[in-house]
């Protein structure tokens, strides 16, 4: 006969003698152990006398899973007036952007007392005290450095400590040498930091917008420049000035663009297009200038005389034809491709001549701000130009698609004045 089982009506003998036997010595006095899990801690049973019946023993209860833990409550963000950990901080850019606008302002006021001078009732715009024009120099050239090297990641204090010495150096001892060098590190500085301090542009008004950025950063370094006193001879330190940039700004770029591997085909052929313009606008115009017949200059020259007196400046080329084109087109294309960088590093091809625009001696304000304008109106044309045609050839076909292609996410990167 088989034992009867758990399940059967009768039960088990087993358990049912388990269940009159009363609980021994050791299972009375033994304490129970404490649960290292509080969650799952239960009260344990009291003893049950001796002598008396216990009652049935419970059906075990189901094992209680563990409650989660409480996710920690974050702290309430305090205000501390910094930016985010990719920039510096508030109070610092704020005490940076106060000197280079304290120079901007000392500048501008001489260069209006330049131009009241000869009238009498200017009353003290008229009269500037000679120091004003080169601390302000000093104070934009210092700002201008940090400001660089903030943004390329350099040692600013470093950076804005050399500009200092060297332009406090230049005033102090005067001189030709070191207000014209302490002048072409000004542009340099000045015209590469234009085109550091954009940001992609993923329309084409935002591309102006950033063009126009640059060309006021060329413009205050202008009045740098010039509140140098420098002693020039005009091509040469165009050209310096040009090189010097050029050098600087493909070092950075090097960098941001991903090295040369990163151009792939299309770069290249991009970037050897912008050498060539720039090398054929400057070697044409010299060897026009040194080897060209005397009848062709003068035809050149007269025309450029008759456009002058007509609309008051001429145009310079290589900032129509290279300069501004390439940081619309430049910025426009970082919205998409690293390799936008390559194409915005000849910008400095127009913020280099609009940086050194009023050293020339024979130079008014008039015609170096008119030149300027025709420049950026007819390079921004040129632009627009090329932005549609990189559409048509590699963006989205339709006006619809392109505005999808806009209102998408776009290559990130940092802010205008954080670390690149």
């Amino acid at each position: 006969m088989s034992s009867p089982t758990a399940d059967s009506p009768r039960g088990s003998s087993r358990g049912k003698r388990a269940a009159e036997r009363p609980p021994s010595r050791l299972r009375r006095t033994r304490k129970p152990k404490p649960d290292p899990s509080p969650t799952e801690a239960r009260p344990e049973a009291e003893a049950t006398p001796v002598g008396a019946t216990p009652a049935t023993p419970a059906a075990p209860a189901a094992p209680v899973a563990p409650a989660p833990a409480p996710e920690p409550t974050p702290a309430p963000a305090q205000d501390t007036g910094a930016l985010p950990p990719d920039g510096p901080r508030r109070s610092l850019m704020l005490l940076w952007f106060g000197v280079l606008g304290l120079g901007t302002a000392a500048l501008a006021w001489s260069a209006l007392g330049g131009l009241l001078a000869e009238d009498t009732s200017a009353g003290p715009l008229g009269s500037v005290p000679e120091w004003v024009d080169g601390a302000g120099a000093v104070a934009v050239a210092t700002a201008l450095s940090w400001l660089l090297a903030t943004r390329t990641a350099g040692r600013a204090l470093v950076s804005a400590g050399l500009a200092l010495v060297l332009g406090v150096a230049s005033l102090l001892v005067g001189g030709r040498v070191l207000p014209t060098g302490a002048a072409v590190m000004t542009c340099v500085v000045g015209s590469v930091y234009a085109v550091m301090v954009t940001v992609p542009a993923v329309t084409w008004w935002k591309a102006v917008r950033e063009v126009l950025v640059a060309v006021l950063v060329a413009v205050v370094t202008a009045f740098a420049a010039v509140g140098f006193e420098p002693t020039v001879a005009t091509d040469r330190f165009d050209l310096a000035a040009l090189f010097l940039a050029l050098g600087l700004v493909f070092t950075i770029v090097y960098r941001l663009g991903a090295g040369l591997h990163g151009l792939g085909r299309r770069g290249m052929i991009v970037v050897a297009s912008g050498l060539a313009v720039l090398v054929v606008t400057l070697l044409y115009a010299e060897l026009l200038r040194r080897y060209g017949t005397q009848t062709f200059v003068s035809s050149v020259l007269d025309f450029a005389d008759w456009v002058s007196a007509r609309i008051g400046a001429f145009p310079r080329p290589l900032v129509v034809l290279l300069g501004i084109p390439a940081l619309a087109w430049g910025t426009h294309l970082r919205a998409r491709r690293r390799q936008g960088w390559w194409v915005c590093a000849f910008g400095v091809a127009a913020t280099v001549p609009l940086a050194t625009g009023l050293v020339a001696p024979d130079s008014s304000y008039l015609e170096a701000g008119l030149r300027a304008v025709y420049s950026l109106v007819l390079g921004l044309l040129i632009g627009y130009v090329l932005i549609r045609i990189d559409l048509a050839l590699t963006g989205t076909k339709g006006s619809r698609g392109r505005r999808a292609e806009e209102a998408g996410p776009h290559r990130p990167e940092p802010r205008r004045f954080a670390e690149l």
